[in-house]
């Protein structure tokens, strides 16, 4: 997946680790990067959650560290994604996206038969990650 630097080169996704207030270690932040001029720019899809995050760990932060695609389901497709070392293919994303979907709705058919409430509502929300934006290719 590229995007255009506004240098007018191909920037590609990276997984990134994220530094906040020199505490705070966000391992797996997917980062479109530019090898020619070192440009970085969080993705899209991710940037709510990710300052969300941040919002939430406040002002001045304990020493800690998170994994990202643990909190976010854009962060963990393209971690499996980009797991080979190359640029994620969109029949590649789509395919993990689809199959993490799946999984999603059987789980949230499951916390619905244990009348779980709680969890209906952490997969709902989780499920709502993948309709933002699509970005293209």
């Amino acid at each position: 997946m590229l995007k255009r630097c506004p240098c007018g080169t191909d920037m590609y996704i990276k997984m990134r680790t994220v530094i906040y207030s020199g505490k705070v270690e966000i391992d797996n932040v997917p980062v479109y990067s530019c090898p020619v001029c070192s440009r970085s720019e969080v993705f899209p899809e991710v940037k709510p959650d990710l300052t969300g995050l941040i919002g939430r760990l406040g002002a001045k932060p304990e020493k800690q560290t998170f994994s990202f695609n643990e909190w976010n389901e854009w962060a963990d497709v393209l971690l499996k994604a980009c797991s080979d070392k190359k640029q994620p293919e969109r029949s590649d994303i789509n395919r993990l996206i689809e199959e993490r979907v799946n999984a999603l709705l059987d789980m949230y058919l499951l916390a619905g038969s244990l009348n779980d409430a709680v969890w209906r509502e952490e997969l709902q929300k989780r499920l709502s990650q993948f309709s933002r934006q699509v970005p293209s290719t």
